[in-house]
């Protein structure tokens, strides 16, 4: 699975809150009217000008804070190719792989990459590359390359059960 695109590059303990903002919680439930308010109160410009593909670089501990699936969902529907940190938060981590989200952990390459650049990810290999150089991270495991490959979990189980 290879990731070409544009970045967005934010920096250290974005929440889930800030990433899907709490106040719509219980009102939005259409995944693509969750993707409107992407990191609205972050960057108001985000929503309408992410483009399929993108690249959401942060910084240590991204996706803190409570266990909101949308947040991971409202990216996924924004166009979010993948999401590059130093580290995430755990809830995070496994709410955007089974929404069918990739996630690359590569401190050394968020130290370089630059807004508004175009990165190149490999998922499967493990390399990602940006101006800044070419850098390696450890590949997620097998099965959750599969979940990804099938676009998330519910459709992963769907094809696993024969449906």
């Amino acid at each position: 699975m290879i990731i070409r695109g544009r970045v967005w590059k934010y920096g250290d303990d974005i929440s889930t809150d800030v990433i899907f903002p709490g106040k719509y919680t219980y009102t939005i439930h259409d995944p693509l009217e969750m993707a409107a308010h992407s990191l609205e109160g972050l960057d108001p410009d985000f929503a309408e000008k992410v483009q399929k593909g993108d690249v959401l670089v942060g910084g240590k501990n991204f996706g803190c804070g409570s266990s909101r699936e949308q947040a991971a969902t409202c990216l996924k529907f924004s166009g979010i190719g993948a999401v590059v940190a130093k580290s995430f938060g755990r809830i995070f981590f496994r709410n955007a792989i089974n929404n069918g989200l990739p996630l690359v952990q590569c401190a050394q390459a968020v130290d370089v990459i630059e807004n508004g650049e175009t990165v190149c990810i490999d998922i499967e290999k493990g390399e990602l590359e940006c101006s800044g150089g070419k850098f390696t991270f450890t590949p997620l495991p097998g099965f959750m390359l599969e979940i990804l490959a099938d676009g998330g979990l519910i459709p992963h189980t769907k094809k696993k059960i024969g449906r």
